[in-house]
């Protein structure tokens, strides 16, 4: 994919759509900048809020993909109530 942009006032730039889409780029978002031998990289960066920071995590993530594992073998449990729920624990 090759297009042309046009440097405009104070260094602003308008990227395409199309390159906005498959970078999953939106207004707002900040890039990150880098001058390299074969000329401007521009690389997408996703902050994430400190206040979530905690499922990002190896350990937290670790334990999402345990779970999704456990729920895709039907290794899972449903209960109607929360009556149901603490029951259930209690049998254990």
């Amino acid at each position: 994919m090759s297009d042309i942009v046009t440097i405009r006032a104070k260094g602003q730039l308008t990227l395409p759509l199309g390159v906005r889409n498959a970078a999953h780029i939106k207004e707002g978002d900040p890039l990150e900048v880098e001058l390299t031998p074969e000329g401007i990289l521009l690389r997408p960066k996703k902050l994430i809020d400190a206040d979530q920071a905690w499922f990002w995590t190896p350990e937290w993530q670790a334990g999402e993909r345990e779970a999704s594992a456990d729920i895709e073998a039907g290794r899972t449990e449903q209960h109607d109530s929360p009556e149901a729920f603490l029951s259930s624990l209690a049998e254990e």
